[in-house]
């Protein structure tokens, strides 16, 4: 019923002003006056309104997994950092094999942690991702950094040699960096790796992992994770803008 009167009054406050539009050449000066106060009132909110909905509307959608896919794509996903708002949105001082939302965890070997990681939203019209991942990196005194995010289930289920995995992200960084990705899959007590480095200079930066020339055992597929791994992140801003995985038939050899 709240609604039905919304409506209703709404149609009429719409046919006073353009009833008082259309008499505005003809109305007394003092009517004119009266009209264009509470015309210029009204205008406040509504553009206040507009503003604020502008701004949301053209946000991504919290909880979106829509990205490119490849054709004949099996399987594609979008991690929960970068999907929709995380119940503890950052670590200050991170340590090592502190975890982030679910499946994503930091590793480093720092005696002394002067790093942070953040979920920031994505607030770039040309931005897919709801949200984004900042890791700040002050003093850096141990050997090694990586971000694993582990794979769901699925991103295992029916893997073959003849299958392709991609990764597509967008990477900002305050100075040059190297980054590496390392999809490890665990099969029975052995597992597979294959490295491929990211190309941050880009704004959208992909790697494909092609399980043709592992040693898979296709049998005993059990699980797989990605390590994002950063070499030399002293004193650097990194921020990953979106992360998104796929899953394709290979070409035939």
């Amino acid at each position: 019923m709240g609604r039905i009167l919304d409506r209703v009054n709404f149609r009429r406050a719409m046919r006073r002003w353009r009833r008082l539009a259309r008499a505005a050449q003809t109305a007394s000066l003092s009517e004119l006056r009266d009209q264009r106060t509470e015309a210029r009132q009204l205008r406040h909110h509504l553009d206040r309104l507009i503003h604020v909905a502008d701004g949301r509307l053209a946000l991504p959608a919290i909880g979106t997994n829509a990205f490119h896919r490849p054709p004949g794509t099996d399987w594609a996903w979008r991690p929960e950092a970068w999907r929709g708002p995380l119940g503890r949105p950052g670590l200050a001082a991170a340590e090592s094999r502190a975890s982030l939302g679910e499946g994503l965890t930091l590793f480093h070997d720092c005696a002394t942690s002067e790093l942070t990681l953040r979920q920031i939203r994505n607030l770039r019209e040309e931005d897919l991702a709801p949200f984004g991942l900042r890791m700040d990196v002050f003093r850096f005194d141990g050997s090694f950094l990586s971000l694993v995010v582990d794979l769901p289930e699925a991103a295992v289920q029916g893997l073959t040699r003849d299958h392709l995995i991609r990764m597509t992200t967008i990477v900002e960084v305050e100075k040059p960096l190297e980054i590496f990705a390392r999809l490890n899959v665990q099969h029975g007590p052995n597992t597979e790796q294959i490295v491929r480095e990211i190309s941050p200079d880009r704004s959208e930066a992909m790697v494909e992992f092609d399980l043709a020339y592992s040693k898979l055992n296709e049998k005993r597929v059990e699980h797989a994770w990605v390590d994002l791994i950063f070499e030399g992140p002293e004193m650097n801003q990194v921020v990953l803008r979106d992360l998104t995985f796929a899953r394709l038939p290979r070409a035939a050899l």
